[in-house]
């Protein structure tokens, strides 16, 4: 049993080196014939991707939007090749000559994930940030849902929300709004992979950034793991990913210590961050691997079928859980068909009509919150709330009896974001990304131009996110310039 054993683990082992080694000389390639692109992370992140896509996600290739799937993030999206490299290893619709478009005009693959294009990208990341930011949105979703439908005896919304992110992401204030807001929640659903390579573009991080990390995400509330040795040590990053998945009552941190662009000449430097390896390197490292350095785009039929039987893995979850949900039908039909209006995204018919005529002239904020009055009143999918600005915003009207959304009341429909615009809006487009919810937030006009990056890449990304800008007048008063939206 002994000798079993010991094989069993040396096959696996290199099984796992075997699929590393395949995305590394993949996402070079990619970029090498883009001549265009980020290959260094990607090569660093290869390891925590074989685990994570291979064995630990809960996906299916064939149905890339069902409910219950776990969701993925990349904030880090100039390691797009990575992504795209996972979504083709494990089967979703994208194949190996949308990896040879790499960046080009019209294809799948853009030089960062962008949300409608690709099949399995959930949103559009690449300004650093906001990713995170999408995230803790899609937990809240996540969470708030599990709230309101899940019962003792039936659980229809039940998964995870993955992320990874490097350094820069984390230097972004919108990601530590964000970050702050899913301690204070407790967002336990929330597992964020920080590729701690140390390395962003102008070299070293600690030119510019020394935090402590784990006492700072501590501190915010986080649980945190620390994996150091992120190139080889398989064990360690397995233990820290289902110590991930263990319930704690607060959102994770994995804190994975890489080298960028392994066993390319240039690891570990910022050289080889967002430039081409060149054809002597890949040839280099293909040789190192046992490759042929001759060729290119080629991938293993083992490691096909190694990322590919986590996909039919998936398939076989979200078999069990339609049988779930229709067992929750049968049970609770009012509940069931509340699910499906929430699910619709939609505003409920004949809404317009019910929106109040005032009869005389009133403030724009009141006419706002007698209008989200009627609209939170017939649509319960409709969540949200204000930078701190409650009532100057007007955007938590009293007739239709909100509840919090805290760790205690995840199912609560008012959301304190707090004095993080930025952060707000991020998690907003989020929130829709996951589904299942029609999310608002507000502030005074003159502010949201602290949230510009998000709200640009809410209307990008299609979003339907709703903000409320109030305080939209030179005839603010009092305040002075400093708040007026008008120069």
């Amino acid at each position: 049993k002994s000798n079993s054993f010991c094989t069993l683990l040396v096959v696996l082992f290199e099984m796992e080196t075997k699929a590393v080694n395949n995305i590394r000389c993949l996402a070079a390639d990619t970029v090498q014939k883009a001549n265009s692109g980020h290959p260094g992370a990607p090569m660093g992140m290869a390891p925590i991707s074989t685990l994570l896509w291979g064995e630990t996600m809960t996906f299916d290739p064939s149905a890339p939007h069902w409910h219950n799937r776990d969701r993925f993030v990349l904030s880090n999206g100039h390691a797009s090749t990575l992504i795209y490299s996972m979504l083709h290893l494990c089967g979703y619709q994208v194949s190996m000559d949308d990896l040879k478009q790499f960046r080009q005009l019209g294809s799948i693959t853009p030089g960062h994930p962008e949300r409608h294009v690709t099949p399995g990208v959930e949103v559009t990341t690449g300004p650093l940030g906001q990713g995170i930011s999408n995230a803790v949105g899609m937990a809240m979703a996540e969470a708030h849902l599990a709230a309101t439908f899940n019962k003792p005896d039936a659980t229809v919304v039940d998964h995870k929300t993955w992320v990874f992110c490097g350094d820069g992401c984390l230097m972004e204030g919108v990601a530590q709004e964000a970050l702050s807001l899913a301690g204070h929640l407790a967002l336990e659903k929330l597992c964020i992979i920080y590729d701690d390579n140390k390395i962003t573009i102008d070299g070293a991080t600690d030119v510019a950034y020394t935090e402590r990390c784990v006492e700072k995400y501590q501190a915010l509330g986080f649980r945190t793991i620390v994996v150091e040795n992120g190139d080889e040590d398989f064990a360690a990053m397995r233990a820290a990913l289902a110590e991930a998945q263990t319930p704690c009552g607060k959102p994770t941190m994995i804190l994975l210590r890489t080298t960028i662009g392994m066993h390319a000449k240039l690891a570990g430097t910022a050289k080889v961050h967002g430039a081409p390896l060149g054809a002597e390197d890949i040839a280099a490292l293909k040789t190192r691997y046992g490759r042929n350095p001759e060729e290119h785009f080629v991938v293993d039929g083992d490691v096909y079928e190694y990322f590919q039987a986590a996909g039919k893995r998936g398939a076989a979850k979200r078999a069990e859980w339609e049988k779930a949900v229709e067992a929750f039908r049968a049970k609770y039909p009012d509940e069931a068909a509340k699910y499906d209006a929430y699910w619709a995204g939609k505003l409920p018919d004949g809404w317009k009509d019910a929106l109040p005529r005032n009869s005389k002239a009133v403030a724009t904020r009141k006419a706002s919150e007698n209008a989200l009055a009627e609209i939170m009143a017939r649509a319960p999918w409709v969540v949200g709330g204000s930078a701190d600005l409650t009532g100057s915003n007007l955007t938590r009207p009293g007739d239709a009896k909100l509840v919090d959304f805290q760790k205690e009341t995840p199912a609560g429909r008012y959301i304190r974001f707090g004095v993080r615009e930025h952060g707000m809006t991020g998690v907003l487009n989020g929130i829709d990304a996951h589904g299942g919810l029609i999310g608002f937030g507000a502030t005074f006009l003159n502010f949201v131009s602290y949230a510009m990056g998000s709200l640009r890449l809410s209307a990008m990304s299609e979003h339907g996110v709703i903000m409320v800008a109030t305080h939209d007048s030179i005839g603010l008063g009092e305040d002075g310039p400093t708040h007026q939206p008008i120069e």
